[in-house]
């Protein structure tokens, strides 16, 4: 899928994967899945090579990993930058990487802001930012 595909769609909901151990607070989110007006399902996460991951895909289901915790897979209730974009339509997508080394950085821009989606030594990095005004 080519990042630019989000442009013009309206993010309606957003599911995340956590990695939860015991009693300490969850971890992640590992993936996120954006989903638009027209059912459309855009799930970003990192690969095993430390690269950024955007592809179309439906959520998987959570699952028990014995001693090292489980993963949830729920929809957000604020916990990622997000949550302050539902419902607005995304303006703009702008890719960091190179053909060698693959995506590193997606700049996803809504109306109020934008969210930098990034692959950090291997872990999903999602960060929230303005948007400049001109003027």
């Amino acid at each position: 899928m080519c990042p630019g595909q989000l442009v013009g769609r309206r993010l309606e909901r957003v599911v995340a994967s956590w990695h939860v151990y015991g009693s300490q607070a969850p971890a992640g989110p590992l993936d996120v899945w954006l989903f638009d007006c027209g059912e459309g399902v855009t799930h970003i996460t990192t690969k095993s090579d430390w690269r950024l991951s955007v592809e179309p895909s439906a959520p998987f289901e959570g699952y028990d990993m014995a001693e090292a915790g489980r993963v949830e897979v729920r929809p957000i209730d604020g916990e990622t930058p997000f949550a302050r974009h539902l419902g607005e339509t995304v303006l703009a997508v702008r890719e960091e990487g190179d053909a060698d080394n693959g995506l590193s950085a997606l700049e996803i821009t809504f109306e109020s802001g934008l969210v930098r989606c990034a692959s950090w030594s291997g872990d999903l990095s999602l960060r929230r930012a303005a948007v400049a005004q001109d003027g």
